[in-house]
């Protein structure tokens, strides 16, 4: 009988367990409901569309680009490559440097009404819908009108310093973040073998830039193990806390903006060997 008793109790805690412990399966699937909220599609089709929809990239510079400017070929056609991580244009990080072009800021356009910015997205300056059908281009729209935020509240334009509380950061790290990046950050190599680039100093480098992944993550991303072991691109990773192939969570509803900047500020401070 006391066998019996025993057996049944350790069933009953093992069902309490199963039932009450979220399962990796679980966080990948919460993960990749943040990552489909059309406001975070938007914002990465922003960053670079044909990556995100899996589309061969331009081969010709945008006829609205700049010819005094310094940049050539697909990356013309991003739109943050004239309106800036930032979103402020040449009134913001990218009011000097190789990414000037003069170009204005899009902040005007928060709120706006999205008939009116598609309009504009498809109008003989910009003329996305030579690549993008209109689904597509709504989805930017979205972004623009309700994605944008004002970056100069969280990151000092000159020193580039996020203004968040770190440690409060590193707690949204470890929770959010480590899984793929490591304990450090240097799972993860952004530059090459030669010239690696890991996230800390990337982040210090380009906060904008971080800022907007964190809140819209990166597109196209596959970051699992596979993802890792191609190329020059892995230096070590936790098999047993990434699923395959995993893409980056986007934060800008999983996170309040004031967590968004603390984790940006943690970022911030990981150094690399």
């Amino acid at each position: 009988m006391f066998n019996c008793l025993r057996q049944r109790t350790s069933l009953l805690i093992s069902a309490l367990f199963l039932f009450s412990t979220p399962s990796l399966a679980d966080c990948c699937r919460d993960q990749s409901a943040t990552r489909d909220n059309p406001t975070a599609i938007g914002g990465r089709l922003y960053d670079k569309w044909w990556a995100e929809l899996d589309l061969t990239a331009p081969s010709i510079t945008h006829p609205a680009y700049p010819t005094t400017a310094k940049n050539s070929g697909a990356t013309t056609w991003r739109c943050k490559e004239c309106h800036g991580w930032d979103y402020a244009g040449a009134e913001g990080a990218y009011r000097k440097g190789s990414h000037f072009t003069g170009i204005k800021g899009i902040s005007a356009y928060k709120g706006e009404d999205l008939a009116r910015i598609n309009a504009l997205l498809t109008d003989t300056t910009h003329q996305y819908d030579r690549f993008l059908n209109k689904h597509a281009l709504n989805l930017i729209a979205t972004f623009v009108s309700e994605g944008q935020i004002n970056m100069s509240n969280s990151i000092d334009l000159n020193s580039k310093k996020a203004n968040g509380n770190a440690i409060i950061g590193q707690e949204l790290y470890g929770e959010y973040c480590s899984r793929c990046h490591g304990d450090e950050g240097e799972d993860l190599n952004f530059g090459s073998k030669l010239k690696p680039e890991y996230l800390g100093p990337l982040a210090r480098r380009n906060p904008w830039e971080v800022l907007h992944k964190i809140r819209n993550g990166h597109p196209g991303s596959k970051m699992g193990p596979k993802q890792m072991h191609s190329g020059n691109n892995m230096r070590r990773h936790h098999l047993d806390k990434v699923r395959m192939n995993e893409p980056m969570p986007a934060m800008i509803k999983k996170l309040t903006l004031k967590q968004q900047t603390d984790l940006l500020s943690y970022l911030q401070k990981l150094e690399s060997e």
